[in-house]
């Protein structure tokens, strides 16, 4: 239970952005936070690097800021933009190969697409998986493409032979399915938004019956399970009791279990660690922090402290 700086960390999630991909950032109104997250998103080697030193962060694996890759509509512009991401991040990755590590960007407007430029960041670039922002959009902005649909399929097989994680990111609902959130947009986004968003994603791959079929895939979600551990059994209780013609061979928890991994990242409180470590294990916990949109600090400062046992910390932290 001690409060000592834990060093050797490694953070899974944490983004960098391209100059002519960075996103909108006037919705982070605090002073210094909209100009300073651009920033901080494009270095990669100055006060990124320091502020891992400072906090024992040893490894870091970057992947690129969301939406990224699958808000392009076009097929052809997406499949450009995450080759030239992940070439780019490959370049930054290899000045210091000891600190850094990649998750690919992947356009899954295009399954084949993805599996191929999946293939090459992890055999060719040596990437540790990849990382994708949530649905995809293709042909029009207010199209949403989830991955339990059949189109996917092959891609997952392409994932299971590779043998890397696939870590599901957030990103916003489309507009024409914002109506619970007008006039309330401080719900938007990362406080509400997007782990409702993700999470429904994430069952629904858990429903549709991917992981009978592919039961080697692992699945990594952040911020301590997207509320999913919270609601864990009351989801399977009510499912058992009106199955609706659900594929999935086995509850959901069966799946959290086998197929998913947590991350720590933007959620930094012990009781939902706790919570989360009741339902899945500190083996199915891995630290991150969400950096720049996080304060390396924040994480850090918590997660040394949290009242979890010392094998417990090198297991979430580490190993």
């Amino acid at each position: 239970m001690g409060a000592e700086k834990m060093q050797g960390k490694i953070a899974l999630e944490e983004h960098f952005s391209l100059p002519e991909t960075q996103n909108e950032m006037s919705r982070f109104s605090i002073p210094g936070t909209g100009e300073d997250l651009k920033k901080r998103l494009i270095d990669l080697h100055d006060v990124r690097l320091k502020e891992m030193d400072e906090f024992g962060i040893e490894l870091a694996i970057q992947s690129f800021n969301a939406p990224g890759v699958q808000a392009v509509a076009d097929t052809q512009a997406a499949m450009e933009l995450a080759e030239r991401a992940n070439d780019i991040l490959a370049e930054e990755v290899a000045k210091r190969s000891d600190r850094f590590a990649g998750f690919a960007a992947l356009p899954l407007q295009d399954p084949d697409a993805a599996c191929k430029e999946l293939t090459r960041c992890i055999k060719d670039l040596g990437f540790k998986g990849s990382l994708i922002n949530g649905f995809t959009t293709r042909e029009s902005a207010e199209t949403v493409h989830y991955y339990d649909q059949p189109e996917y399929r092959s891609f997952w097989a392409c994932v299971q032979d590779l043998g890397m994680p696939l870590y599901l990111h957030p990103r916003n609902p489309i507009a024409s399915r914002m109506q619970s959130y007008k006039g309330h947009p401080w719900l938007e986004n990362s406080p509400w938004a997007f782990a409702m968003e993700t999470a429904l994603h994430t069952l629904r791959l858990l429903g549709s019956g991917i992981f009978d079929e592919y039961p080697l895939v692992q699945l990594v979600i952040g911020h301590l399970g997207e509320r999913i551990p919270y609601d864990l059994w009351r989801l399977d209780h009510r499912i058992r009791k009106s199955p609706q013609g659900l594929p999935a061979k086995k509850s959901m928890r069966e799946y959290m279990l086998s197929n998913v991994h947590l991350t720590t990242s933007g959620n930094f409180y012990d009781p939902t660690l706790h919570l989360a470590m009741t339902e899945m294990g500190a083996d199915r916990i891995m630290f991150s922090v969400d950096y720049p949109f996080e304060t390396t600090s924040d994480a850090v400062s918590w997660f040394d402290k949290s009242q979890i046992s010392e094998v417990d910390k090198l297991q979430i932290g580490r190993t």
